[in-house]
């Protein structure tokens, strides 16, 4: 069952700050030795993250895989619009717009919202539902420098 949901709550309503951000706090899970699920709305947005994965630190190296594509569901790092998918994971990273199922399958869950206006509203009605399933809620207002 899910111990806790964690809302980073963004400064910029920057679509970039918000993915760079979910790489930063997939690779702090990482080297945790924890599995992650990260939650995409399409699997090009699933895609838009191997990229980053790659690419937003020089220094580091997530392993992943996109599932559906070549799946390797032993990847610590799983990348999908379909949590169906996918069996089970320490964290799910939901940058969906969507209100996660199945949440038992998941240990921790990360919501990472920016300023947009309907990310918000959206954030705010998947925080009421959560809070209603009596889970912990955790909110971090994040600076322009977020560092997860």
């Amino acid at each position: 069952m899910t111990d806790r949901v964690d809302f980073y709550v963004l400064k910029s309503s920057t679509a970039a700050q918000r993915w760079t951000f979910a790489c930063r706090l997939t690779e702090k899970a990482y080297l945790l030795d924890l599995r992650v699920v990260v939650w995409s709305d399409t699997a090009a947005d699933a895609k838009l993250m191997d990229e980053l994965l790659w690419t937003f630190n020089e220094r580091s190296f997530v392993p992943h895989t996109v599932t559906g594509v070549a799946s390797d569901d032993t990847a610590p790092v799983q990348l999908t619009p379909d949590l169906d998918s996918v069996a089970k994971a320490d964290l799910l990273v939901n940058l969906s717009r969507r209100m996660p199922g199945g949440l038992e399958r998941f240990s921790r869950i990360a919501e990472i919202l920016d300023a947009d206006d309907e990310r918000r509203r959206l954030g705010r009605a998947r925080f009421k539902a959560y809070r209603d399933l009596k889970l912990l809620l955790e909110t971090h207002q994040m600076d322009e420098a977020a560092d997860a």
